[in-house]
């Protein structure tokens, strides 16, 4: 039997902790947060965007700031919620939220953004930022290039078998294609639960697909402009230094205006 097709974000919710037990939530950060103090900004409240099951937001929050979540899944929501109940995480769409209320910091991580594959759609969501920035405040974001989407795994496929905290384990198999017309990358995320734990079957089966444009430098500039802020930097991870025409993902801090 096929595994049932899911929307994105939903029943990966369950299982995306697992996977991704050994990303450097916490390095990134450092990374944002020393990059913010090199230019004069000690940051004391933070918007995470698209924040998922909250990881970010929590290493965020660990460093001392007043945390808001935003994502536009009920289920990653819904874990981010029980990691942190004193935050207040917001289900809201990144191109047309509005909070009411201006942060220091906003940050959107993990190519994010790249899930915007309509460049208007993602100009609108930077002008959004932008809308719920503080006077001088920073946003910190990162995306997948051009080759990034292009290239995303060696062999096009990723897998293993990740332990889970309710004692099953799942094994994931993601597969990716790259449509050069359409230029976007879209990843078939199969997951399978195995094991036995409280409430939950035996076994469970799922896929996503979860599709993605690459946005280079030059797409991105005239979008942070047109939004208004202030100043960028354009960068790599982890040393700050210009990214390489092709390097698969860069970071940009965009300055509101004073």
């Amino acid at each position: 039997m096929r595994p049932m097709q899911r929307p994105p974000f939903s029943a990966l919710a369950a299982v995306y902790d697992a996977i991704m037990a050994d990303i450097e939530y916490g390095d990134w950060a450092e990374f944002v947060l020393d990059y913010a103090r090199d230019i004069g900004l000690e940051p004391a409240s933070a918007l995470d965007l698209a924040c998922g099951t909250g990881a970010l937001t929590a290493e965020l929050r660990a460093r001392g700031l007043e945390m808001v979540g935003l994502d536009f899944s009920a289920e990653m929501l819904g874990v981010a919620r029980g990691r942190l109940p004193g935050v207040e995480f917001v289900q809201a769409d990144l191109r047309d939220f509005d909070l009411g209320q201006k942060f220091d910091l906003l940050t959107c991580v993990f190519d994010s953004l790249n899930n915007l594959t309509e460049p208007a759609d993602l100009g609108r969501a930077l002008a959004r930022m932008a809308a719920h920035l503080n006077p001088g405040g920073l946003l910190a974001f990162d995306v997948n290039t051009r080759t990034g989407v292009h290239d995303l795994w060696e062999g096009e496929v990723m897998e293993g078998l990740a332990p889970m905290d309710d004692g099953r384990e799942v094994h994931y198999h993601w597969s990716h294609h790259y449509d050069a017309a359409e230029q976007l990358g879209t990843v078939q995320a199969v997951c399978r639960l195995h094991g036995s734990a409280a409430g939950a079957p035996e076994s469970e089966e799922f896929i996503e697909l979860h599709t993605e444009r690459g946005y280079d430098a030059a797409d991105l500039e005239p979008m942070l402009r047109a939004a208004g802020y202030s100043s960028w930097l354009v960068c790599e991870y982890p040393d700050y230094a210009e990214p390489e025409a092709d390097s698969p993902r860069i970071w940009v801090f965009a300055r509101a205006g004073a």
